[in-house]
């Protein structure tokens, strides 16, 4: 097995996509700024859980790496809302669809955290 088979890798590698292309779009002073900040912080979420399944044999390593994806979530969800009532991102389409994608994603993500913590043999 690898950690493209799971499923918060597969749904992180969407959502950073979708984040980076929805970046490009935006005004030229925030590509730089919150632009910036964003790609980064999507892109940390499925960089963590990479590094994380990386370190699986090794339960505890295992769950701060998946902590620190479920925290670059939540820093995303806060860099989308930021443009978005700032004005940068005026798409409210995108902004909810891209919103709702994280949110589902983290809970995804703190279900995955549970089993690891249960189920993991070490």
């Amino acid at each position: 097995m690898s950690y493209k088979n799971l499923e918060i890798w597969k749904m992180a590698r969407m959502i950073s996509v979708e984040i980076h292309q929805m970046s490009l779009h935006l005004p030229t002073f925030e590509l730089y700024e919150t632009g910036s900040q964003i790609r980064r912080s999507s892109k940390s979420i499925r960089s963590n859980i990479v590094e994380g399944y990386g370190r699986r044999l090794y339960k505890q390593d295992f769950i701060r790496f998946l902590i620190y994806s479920q925290a670059s979530t939540d820093e995303t969800i806060d860099h989308l809302e930021t443009l978005y009532e700032t004005g940068s991102l005026n798409n409210e389409e995108l902004f909810q669809k891209l919103s709702n994608k994280l949110t589902t994603l983290g809970k995804k993500i703190n279900r995955f955290i549970q089993s690891v913590n249960k189920n993991h043999n070490t």
